[in-house]
């Protein structure tokens, strides 16, 4: 199959690597609002390059991959779509609610598959929580622990941009909860704080966040988050059940040193950067969307699921401005 990548930047140009390597690909078409990227991308892996957006929707691709800019993402979505193209776009969907919305209303019903980012949902200790759960292993669950802590802060530019640390870095805890547990949030209670960097500050965010989300079937989960974790790069979700519990992320690479006497677990050295803790799930996600433009399954996170993440995200942001508990139904506008 011929797919095309939008969008050749940190995460794009990842991408290219990755599909390049794929036996089920048999060539790459990019574009980049940056010659240079595209072109330094074909010479790389061996891509054709397409000189715009309009160019690689006309150029008879099998499947898109959207990971241009965020406020190109509506768009591209749109775009591809009326093409009839399947398309994998990064998350968010679009900078806003509002925008997401109506690009729900535009691509529902329409037969072509939209698949969104979240590639928590492709890495092997994930998905082999979700299976305990599903299966009833670890009895009733009470507490959920979901922990995304980076080792700095990304550039103020970014910040200002980014909607704040709910919707830009937690999102990913909201979404991978859901999905493994196979509930929804129906109330947060968010709280935060600066104690680093100043320009999130002056951009009104939070550098490090906690929020406490109540499940629909009573289940507590608790989400940690913070821009500054000197150690590493730490993601982890722990799942606490009558039964039996379990950990995601408790690996030799764990950014996490022990204070018990002759305790010498984690050995290894620390993840520092996503695309290393997650290069696997990376690889598996696109190879799954292979999968969707060759017909052979659904798209495995939609934009439903996106916007679904995304109200959580209003609630807890919400929730932290206004010190109080925020129901998840009363953001929703659709």
């Amino acid at each position: 199959m011929r797919i095309a990548i939008l969008g050749l930047g940190r995460i794009g140009a990842f991408h290219a690597e990755t599909l390049s390597r794929l036996d089920t690909v048999e060539s790459l078409l990019v574009s980049d609002p940056s010659g240079r990227a595209a072109a330094a991308a074909a010479e790389r892996f061996g891509a054709e390059v397409a000189a715009s957006p309009e160019a690689v929707f006309a150029a008879g691709v099998d499947g898109i991959v959207v990971a241009a800019a965020t406020d190109a993402h509506p768009e591209l979505i749109l775009a591809a779509v009326e093409a009839g193209i399947p398309v994998f776009c990064e998350k968010p969907v679009a900078r806003t609610m509002e925008q997401g919305v109506k690009v729900f209303h535009a691509v529902q019903d329409r037969g072509v598959p939209v698949q969104i980012g979240y590639q928590r949902r492709f890495d092997a200790g994930f998905a082999a929580a979700r299976a305990a759960v599903r299966s009833g292993a670890l009895g009733t669950l009470h507490t959920v622990r979901s922990t995304t802590l980076d080792p700095e802060p990304p550039p103020a530019a970014y910040i200002a941009a980014s909607g704040g640390i709910f919707r830009d870095c937690a999102v990913h805890d909201f979404d991978i909860i859901r999905w493994v547990t196979g509930r929804e949030v129906t109330e947060v209670y968010a709280t935060g704080g600066n104690r680093g960097a100043a320009y999130i500050e002056d951009a009104g965010d939070a550098d490090t966040t906690g929020a406490v989300l109540t499940l629909d079937d009573g289940t507590i989960a608790v989400v940690s988050n913070s821009r500054h974790n000197g150690r590493g790069y730490d993601v982890r979700m722990e799942l606490h059940g009558f039964t039996d519990s379990l950990a995601v992320g408790l690996d030799d690479q764990l950014p996490l040193r022990s204070a018990e006497p002759g305790v010498s677990f984690p050995a290894g050295t620390p993840h520092t950067f996503f695309m290393d803790r997650f290069a696997d799930a990376y690889r598996a996600e696109l190879v799954a969307f292979t999968e969707v433009v060759a017909g052979g399954r659904p798209s495995p996170c939609t934009v439903e699921d996106a916007l679904e993440a995304g109200w959580i995200a209003e609630a807890c942001t919400r929730s932290l401005h206004e010190h109080r508990p925020v129901r998840v139904e009363d953001v929703r506008t659709v």
